[in-house]
């Protein structure tokens, strides 16, 4: 009778134990460094748990440490000016807008709170280029945007995809339209010598840039 009674109070009080949600598996078929067991995997939950359900980002969140990208890491765990963690998912992103439909990744604020949504055609990607493009997105956290920033944040990307490359080699899987991006913005990169002399041009042609000012908040000129 008391362990009833100590059940009821605890569902009046709201304190009855809830279920935690439901963390999806990364997708069978995606290649994974051999460091990542399940085991490991699975480890990672407590760190990542809210920013993702997705274990795939946990696995690319992880990828990030030890590379320039390590920066972007803290950043969506909670390290950027809203002090929230950066929450992470695959999203149509034509619900967001009609003319996102075909980006690959989109950075988004909305009442205080930052998210990444990732277009599902890349949940098939080696969660090495997820780790590069995070690291690109992660640099976006306000509403503001410009030339300058997204030049920062290409570069951003590349490097981090040459750090990747170099620690996880198996990430270079060529079959994956994230990775064919990734090794397009590496070109530019080392054609500049690695500067982003290539990338800035290739940021100031993007038509989707095209009424972007040259500056924002914490980005000047580039």
């Amino acid at each position: 009778m008391k362990k009833v009674l100590i059940s009821v109070i605890a569902l009046i009080l709201g304190g009855a134990p809830t279920l935690a949600a439901k963390l999806e598996p990364v997708p069978i078929g995606v290649e994974l460094p051999e460091k990542y067991s399940q085991e490991y995997i699975d480890s990672l939950a407590d760190e990542y748990k809210k920013v993702s359900n997705e274990q795939i980002f946990h696995v690319a969140l992880d990828m990030l440490k030890g590379t320039t990208g390590d920066f972007s890491r803290k950043a969506i765990l909670g390290y950027n000016l809203t002090q929230e963690p950066v929450k992470i998912e695959f999203k149509d992103l034509s619900e967001l807008n009609q003319a996102y439909a075909s980006y690959d990744a989109v950075g988004w604020k909305k009442k205080g709170k930052l998210y990444i949504y990732i277009n599902p055609k890349h949940k098939e990607a080696s969660p090495g280029a997820l780790a590069a493009l995070l690291s690109h997105e992660a640099l976006h956290q306000d509403e503001y945007n410009s030339l300058s920033e997204e030049t920062y944040a290409w570069t951003m990307e590349a490097t981090v995809w040459c750090d990747i490359l170099k620690m996880y080699p198996e990430s270079n899987n060529t079959d994956s339209a994230l990775v064919m991006r990734e090794n397009v913005l590496k070109q530019l990169l080392e054609k500049g010598n690695y500067t982003n002399k290539y990338i800035k041009k290739t940021v100031y042609a993007n038509q989707g840039y095209k009424n972007l000012p040259l500056t924002s908040p914490g980005y000047d000129y580039q």
